[in-house]
């Protein structure tokens, strides 16, 4: 046959394997009722075009769902796309244009997204090149954009649904405001710090109160009291005057059981305009809301001689007045965390604003009778296991979140998105909701104008399982391929985006956008550190070490040792270690392949033919078990597992073993043919490349990527054979360990004697390769007979093997090379003991030091026990 390169050069293969792969077809599967269906609908990478390692593990672990499935006749469709991801796509176009000292402004709203669409086309192209690199086996003919004519049309259609079934409604209310970037934030788009800041106590009329943020004061409208707290008894429903920094202003004090009698005096200053928990205090009791903060972080003009200040300024300038005016009673330290925006970190700032809003709470879903909300159901499709989140801990989070959700403000005040299909006519101020631009209003007037806000991006994407498949048309993709068999992605966005897709799903479909979600966790540095861009020194791109390293020892590094939901530390060293794991595949498949004859390759394995020995039997039995093995492994999603146990079977077992045992004449080509094939097969989903090059050594008509998964076979079980094949190899492994322990030279063959009992005939018959593997020159082999002194014995289940020391050392040079070793460990331990005895080292070293003492102790001791026991045998 054609000689293998002696190394494996991926850089060499990986491209040219892809576009082979990629124009066969064999991505593009088509509904067909003779198989069962398995989707899984790629989470979006974001249209900001680059690929990081959280988007690096989602596409190894999916591309070894669907290449496993397709493998086992499914027709596995894995859908591609890209996210417009509003806020983070325009905040990025909006910095580029800032460098040429442009705002958006300047270009105004359609130049401005043309801007955006320029960029996005060529960041999409990046996206796409980068999903190959990382053998990523999904359909590219049906791959969406989030802003796709299509999924425009979807995102349109359930709006106007939502809106006409009372979902969908238009409020003032308060929400999450960044300043920067001049939006609405959803409540989980909010991330938090800790902040070190004051706490200022405030003589406020006949109260005292307690306040992180004293330039809100200027819109304060009432003090809130518990209502079992007997200091305010008798002020409950009371106006008072409270003397301020810009003169007096009234407040009503109201009774609220959320207010805590512990914290402070028991009374808090309410802020109706500029804080969540004030906000539900004055809904409950019909207060007034007073707004003293606009939409840049600056105070409004109703603020006297603060105003146009921002409210750090402001809060700078109010507490030197209260100063001034006695106001101020006493400041504090004070820890708390402070809210920011998720994209740009700017502190959030509390406004109440007319946003459109989705109803969480409206009971709107009919089954059985009775109506649910939109959350109840989202909540009973999890607890009911229609849908199981992968790990199960993660159902708890879920369940937490969704229980304490709160209406979803939809609308965001950026242009780059999908624009709310509201119109506005501007002569009888009607409003009309359409999926398309309504020409009229009812009125008759065409001056009509739409809502210039746009969508949250989650609102688009919470459709993505469906409208990805041509949904609201009845296509046949989406009636054979929906719902999607398993949604991979990182347990990071579990609320951002797959609470919005069961919400959105189970309202529009009336099923499951998934049955199984699987949670990768986040890629930390070495020390445990979340990666990040701003930082290259622990930032590694995933581009940059497929370069060096190839694709498969990427994603083998991302997914061994990974588990569901726990976080997975990577640096370049692990990575350039599975290279070398790449690398043993190579030259475990290259050692086999060299060990079989031309004519092997057009020979059809025949168990009735073809099965000659009993390590034929052994490996063909391992085979089977580690088909069943693996195959369970990959059902339940334990893919560490899984490959390595693909990868110590290849290497230990067919390698070091079956081949090794079996050269020259007991050499049979057929069965290692037959077991390296099945091999390639259970590793293909894990290293695509480098099997599928070593594939095309194999003479088959299909690509590896077409071939079906093996299938275990009872048949071709052999459980005593594996037993008597299993006692060989502990034989030889045992007089290996003894070799090694008294430093026998490779070369050097000694004698030994083994008193085999039952499997005396056995060993005779398998004398040959025992003498080689063994580096045995002569052996007796008996039934029984008496204990050899002056020899080591190593008992293997009834066996006694003995070995003659005189065979394996110089004794007597042995034994000073022991007594001398012996002693020096001796002292070595006496320092130890002393260092760990002294009190002023355990109590000043720091921690891991005096364990590291602790250890070395330990393994001396053990060191010290062994070349005792070499010393008694000698």
């Amino acid at each position: 046959m054609k000689e293998i390169e002696k190394a494996y050069e991926a850089q060499k293969y990986e491209d040219d394997i892809y576009k082979k792969w990629e124009e066969s077809g064999v991505f593009s599967p088509q509904p067909d009722t003779s198989k069962k269906p398995f989707t899984v609908s790629m989470p979006p990478p974001n249209a900001t075009g680059v690929l990081h390692l959280g988007h690096a593990t989602m596409l190894a672990i999916e591309d070894i769902m669907i290449r496993y499935k397709r493998m086992q006749g499914y027709a596995a469709l894995w859908v591609p796309g890209t996210d417009h991801a509003g806020i983070a796509t325009q905040n990025r176009v909006e910095t580029n244009l800032l460098e040429k000292g442009i705002t958006r402004h300047d270009l105004g709203r359609k130049k401005f997204l043309k801007e955006v669409n320029t960029f996005v086309k060529g960041s999409r192209s990046t996206i796409r090149n980068q999903i190959r690199k990382m053998g990523a086996s999904c359909d590219w003919t049906r791959e969406r954009y989030t802003l796709d004519e299509g999924l425009s049309k979807a995102v349109r259609e359930v709006f106007v649904r939502m809106f006409n079934d009372g979902l969908i409604y238009r409020g003032d209310r308060i929400v999450n405001w960044c300043p920067r970037c001049s939006s609405t934030l959803a409540d989980d788009e909010v991330d938090y710090k800790d902040k070190h800041e004051k706490l200022y106590w405030i003589k406020y009329g006949p109260f005292r109160v307690a306040t992180t943020r004293p330039e809100t004061i200027l819109g304060d409208t009432a003090v809130a009291v518990h209502p079992d707290d007997k200091r305010y008894k008798d002020m409950i429903g009371k106006e008072y005057k409270i003397s301020g920094v810009l003169g007096d202003f009234e407040i009503t004090v109201v009774a609220d059981k959320e207010v805590d009698m512990e914290f402070g005096t028991g009374a808090i200053k309410v802020t109706p305009a500029h804080s969540f928990a004030d906000f539900e205090i004055a809904q409950r009791h019909d207060l007034p809301s007073k707004s003293v903060i606009d939409e840049d972080g600056k105070m409004k003009g109703n603020c006297g001689k603060y105003a146009g200040m921002t409210t750090l300024e402001c809060r700078k300038e109010i507490v030197k007045d209260m100063e001034k005016m006695g106001f101020l009673e006493k400041t504090e330290d004070f820890n708390h965390n402070l809210s920011i925006c998720y994209r740009c970190k700017t502190p959030i700032e509390p406004l109440v604003s007319r946003q459109w809003f989705i109803a969480v709470d409206e009971p709107v879903i009919k089954e059985d009778g009775k109506k649910k909300t939109i959350k109840e159901k989202a909540l009973e499709v999890v607890r009911n296991g229609d849908i199981e989140i992968i790990p199960e801990r993660f159902s708890k989070t879920y369940f937490h979140w969704m229980e304490n959700l709160h209406d979803w403000c939809i609308s965001r005040q950026i242009w780059f998105g999908h624009q709310i299909p509201v119109w506005y006519c501007q002569d009888c101020n009607e409003i009309t909701v359409a999926t398309e631009t309504p020409e009229k209003c009812t009125c008759g007037s065409s001056n009509l104008k739409q809502d210039p806000d746009t969508l949250d991006t989650w609102f688009s994407s919470g459709l993505w399982t469906f409208s990805t498949l041509g949904w609201p048309e009845k296509t046949k993709d989406l009636d054979f391929f929906h719902p999607t068999a398993v949604l991979e992605t990182g347990y990071d966005i579990l609320f951002f985006w797959i609470a919005r897709m069961i919400i959105m799903t189970t309202y529009v479909m009336k099923e499951v956008p998934f049955e199984k979600v699987y949670l990768h966790g986040l890629i930390r540095t070495r020390d445990g550190k979340k990666m990040s861009k701003s930082d290259p020194a622990t930032c590694i791109d995933p581009l940059d070490m497929i370069e060096q390293y190839g694709t498969d020892a990427l994603r083998l590094s991302m997914v061994i040792g990974s588990t569901p939901g726990n976080d997975l530390r990577l640096y370049e060293e692990k990575i350039a270690g599975y290279r070398n794991f790449v690398n043993k595949i190579w030259n475990a498949a290259r050692f086999s392949l060299m060990n079989i004859e031309e004519e092997a390759f057009s020979t059809e394995f025949d168990p009735q033919k073809h099965i000659k020995s009993r390590a034929d039997k052994w490996i063909l039995t391992k085979l089977q078990y580690l088909i069943k093995d693996v195959t369970n492994d990959m059902e339940k999603f334990r893919y560490s597992d899984a490959g390595t146990k693909n990868y110590n079977f290849t290497w230990c077992e067919l390698c070091d073993w079956y081949v090794e045992f079996s050269k020259g004449k007991h050499l049979n080509p057929v069965v290692l043919l037959y077991v390296l094939k099945n091999v390639l097969k259970l590793m293909h989903p894990f290293v695509p490349f480098v099997t599928e090059v070593l594939w095309g050594h194999l003479q088959e008509e299909k690509m590896l990527i077409e071939e079906s998964w093996p299938v275990f076979n009872k048949k071709l079980l052999f459980d005593k054979e594996v037993e008597e094949m299993e006692i060989l190899h502990q034989i030889i492994s045992d007089i290996r360990s003894v070799r090694a322990q008294y430093s026998v030279e490779p070369a050097k063959k000694i004698h030994a004697v083994v008193y085999a009992g039952k499997y005396t005939e056995f060993l005779k018959k398998n004398m040959a390769p025992l003498r080689r593997m063994a580096r045995i020159g002569s052996i007796d082999i008996l039934e029984k007979g008496d204990k050899l002194e002056k020899a080591v014995c190593v008992f293997v289940s009834d066996i006694e093997v003995y070995l003659p020391l005189n065979e394996l050392v110089d004794i007597e040079k042995e034994k000073k090379r022991l007594m001398k070793e012996q002693e020096n460990l001796q002292g070595f331990k006496e320092q130890l003991e002393h260092k760990l005895k002294n009190k002023g080292f355990i109590d000043n070293a720091p921690k891991d030091i005096v364990e590291k003492e602790k250890k070395r102790l330990e393994e001396t001791e053990k060191s010290l026990k062994k070349i005792k026991g070499q010393l008694e045998q000698l």
